[in-house]
């Protein structure tokens, strides 16, 4: 181990002796204690500082290759890194533990595996992150993923055209990687970065009813459908206010004819729940062809309808009802039943609400009701008056 006076013109002559794989060079203590130049045969010459940390192991740090820093800045560094070590400091450790961070696209394999496991949801939101978020944050380590460039991107996002509620989507999914990564004590999800990127609430509640006469001519167009099903698919979302979901997937083995219900044994919130059918909703069920499912599919009686969006848009714009979407049939069952006096409570039963806050949306519609009602009571009392 040769010890000789470290500097700039020494590295540049430095060779490794014939028949060595490499030799350490060590600085006599003129330079910095424990900087070593390591020249190998091979010609490639690295700066590295030996020390002994707190529990008096001695360790090894690479600083830098020699084209890479000039010898002052080496130096500097080792100085800096010699007397961290000696006030108890690891350097090597520290070092060792940042390899150990991983990168975004480890975590995000860790997220969906989890996500596969129970999330009803789960194509959502592999979707949201093969498509968005590891192409950006996949090859970087989780702690060099900060508050200020993950706003900046989710602005990209919100400029590109997407919609204020997709990009709020986007956010959680990724937040929730970080929430993760904490849960499973993954380096580097120590602090979350997503939760300190302000959003602006967004208020995605669409509220488009359709009137009786709009809910005739929609069946009597749906009843001209390719799609024999499409007619009774409409009428018994009028008439439960069920989420299509829920309805396509139901089977004949969780009806009741006799007790006018539809059991869903899971739903949107994670709960099931029985759905009271109306005598009208009854007679559509009971018009349907029985199997093991209310609605097969036509491809393949085994499994059930997935969707009814062709046949839908069709009928739909045959009966002038252009933008209408699918879930509006649910609000509109809710607003026919609190336009007839039920009250919020009930109809968020009847819905599968989780919470009564999702039913308040409905709340301006039970003060019309009241409305009409005081309005019929002051005509009453201004003829009798009169």
């Amino acid at each position: 181990m040769p010890k000789v006076r470290l500097s700039a013109a020494f590295a540049l002559t430095a060779s490794c002796e014939d028949g060595k794989r490499k030799v350490d060079f060590y600085d006599d203590g003129t330079s910095c204690t424990g900087l070593l130049l390591e020249v190998r045969a091979s010609g490639n010459h690295t700066w590295h500082l030996r020390y002994d940390n707190a529990q008096g192991r001695q360790c090894q740090i690479k600083l830098a290759r020699w084209e890479d820093a000039t010898f002052d800045q080496v130096r500097k560094r080792a100085r800096q890194l010699r007397s961290e070590a000696t006030l108890g400091g690891d350097p090597s450790a520290q070092k060792a533990a940042a390899k150990a961070v991983p990168i975004y696209a480890e975590l995000a394999a860790m997220h969906m595996a989890d996500a596969e496991t129970h999330q009803r949801s789960y194509s959502t939101t592999e979707g949201y992150m093969r498509v968005h978020i590891v192409p950006r944050w996949g090859r970087v380590r989780l702690t060099d993923i900060d508050p200020r460039s993950i706003s900046a991107w989710l602005a990209q996002k919100r400029e590109g055209g997407l919609a204020p509620a997709t990009v709020l989507k986007i956010k959680a999914i990724f937040s929730r990687s970080f929430e993760l990564g904490l849960r499973w004590n993954i380096p580097g999800c120590e602090k979350n970065p997503v939760r300190a990127v302000a959003s602006k609430p967004v208020n995605n509640a669409r509220e488009r009813y359709v009137t009786a006469d709009e809910a005739a001519r929609l069946i009597e167009a749906a009843g001209a459908s390719k799609n024999p099903l499409l007619a009774p698919i409409i009428s018994l979302l009028l008439l439960t206010g069920m989420r299509v979901s829920e309805l396509l997937s139901a089977r004949w083995a969780n009806v009741d004819l006799d007790r006018r219900s539809l059991f869903v044994p899971t739903s949107k919130t994670g709960r099931s729940r029985h759905v009271p059918l109306a005598q009208a909703a009854v007679d559509v069920v009971a018009g349907l062809s029985r199997g093991e499912w209310l609605f097969p599919n036509a491809a393949d009686p085994s499994k059930h309808l997935t969707t009814i969006k062709k046949g839908w848009h069709t009928a739909r714009d045959a009966a002038g009802l252009p933008g209408l979407r699918i879930h509006d049939l649910r609000h509109s069952a809710a607003s026919f039943m609190v336009n007839s006096g039920v009250d919020l409570f009930a109809v968020g039963k009847v819905l599968g609400h989780a919470s009564y806050q999702s039913t308040q949306r409905y709340s301006h519609l039970a003060a019309d009701t009241l409305l009409a009602a005081v309005e019929a009571g002051a005509a009453r009392q201004a003829g009798s008056i009169a």
